[in-house]
């Protein structure tokens, strides 16, 4: 269609009372133009001695795959569009191709082409950048969730105008699998992926126009359970509480049990047990050892076990003539208000405050009965 409109252009420009006159040429022509979306552009090419061939403005897209479009003949416009507007100025003999509202679509280049004969043509060309903010691929990972001790790749790419800048930081600034706070790159790789490397990456993608890109992308990583036990040997009074804990770090989520003597405890008279998660995939686990007897000393065993394997830990719970006053839930729970005998509880109170002014509680239990006594 296009080689029809230039045949049809140039017959009619050419055969005119002009055969002798002198070659056209283009002597000038605007340089490289970088705008950003919004902006004004203006496009000037000036010719001598083409008064009668035609003088047209292309647009080539910056593959150069698809066919040139031409934009304006002379000095009208081909292309009815309200951004685009042409100026001829006879006395410089240019023609000033100006878009307004520039659209990310107008980048290319535009020729100024002037056809001397059907196959015989002079151009000159300017290239019109149009300056994009970076824009984050869908082919970018999203997330991911992986075994610890494999490997992982996270991808990253960006479209834009300069090519973006692709790195790589974590939540809060923290330390990278690779080192360092930041990675640069397309792909983050990470050899052989270990628990701590969880949580937040950012993909951030820079190129100077606008605020830059950024995705977020979650890595969760699977792992056995790890426990972690803060007293593993605790000792108490007869008749007394005791919590024993565990602290519990696993994903995915795995089924905790506390046992003693093999066999598996719950909740009971003798023993209440519960479980608190937090955040990160630890789970603290406390099982409260009610109004102890002497059977219930011994071993307790905080076992966690998922799909990836199983932990256990041992806190062990012995016998002490005086009651171990660290324990919170003493004072929390009044223990000491519950004994069966008032003769019991005034034996144990004296006893407590013997021993306690060897310590720095000394305070804390002469208050306590201080209050009993007043009751």
């Amino acid at each position: 269609m296009y080689r029809l409109y230039f045949t049809v252009v140039f017959l009619l420009g050419i055969f005119s009372p002009s055969l002798c006159q002198r070659t056209p040429t283009i002597s000038k022509i605007t340089q490289v133009q970088i705008k950003d979306i919004g902006d004004t552009v203006e496009l000037e090419c000036s010719v001598q001695y083409a008064q009668s061939y035609p003088v047209l403005w292309m647009k080539v897209d910056h593959n150069r795959r698809t066919e040139p479009v031409p934009i304006s003949s002379g000095s009208g416009l081909i292309i009815l569009e309200g951004r685009f507007s042409l100026r001829y100025d006879p006395a410089s003999s240019t023609y000033t191709l100006q878009i307004k509202d520039i659209q990310e679509t107008d980048s290319g280049y535009y020729q100024c082409q002037v056809f001397i004969a059907l196959n015989n043509k002079i151009s000159a060309e300017v290239e019109l950048q149009v300056r994009r903010p970076p824009i984050i691929s869908d082919n970018s990972t999203r997330s991911v969730v992986v075994t610890e001790g494999q490997s992982v790749s996270l991808e990253c790419y960006a479209g834009g105008h300069p090519d973006p800048r692709v790195s790589w930081k974590r939540e809060n600034n923290a330390i990278l699998p690779t080192g360092g706070s930041i990675y640069r790159g397309n792909i983050l790789k990470i050899p052989k992926i270990k628990k701590e490397d969880r949580g937040t990456y950012y993909c951030v993608a820079e190129n100077g126009v606008g605020k830059g890109a950024r995705r977020n992308i979650a890595v969760v990583v699977e792992f056995s359970p790890v426990i972690t036990v803060p007293r593993p040997r605790l000792g108490q009074a007869l008749q007394y509480d005791m919590d024993l804990e565990c602290h519990i770090e696993a994903y995915p989520q795995p089924a905790i049990v506390w046992l003693k003597d093999d066999v598996q405890l719950s909740t009971s008279q003798h023993q209440s047990i519960s479980f608190f998660g937090s955040v990160d995939e630890y789970t603290d686990t406390t099982i409260r050892i009610i109004t102890i007897e002497k059977r219930q000393y011994g071993k307790y065993i905080c076992k966690a076990v998922n799909k990836l394997g199983s932990a256990e830990a041992g806190v062990e719970l012995f016998e002490v003539s005086v009651p171990n006053i660290n324990y919170p839930g003493l004072l929390e729970d009044n223990n000491f208000l519950y004994l069966t005998s008032s003769t019991e509880r005034t034996a144990i109170l004296h006893r407590m405050v013997f021993y306690s002014l060897l310590t720095s509680q000394a305070i804390i239990l002469h208050r306590i009965i201080c209050g009993i006594y007043l009751l």
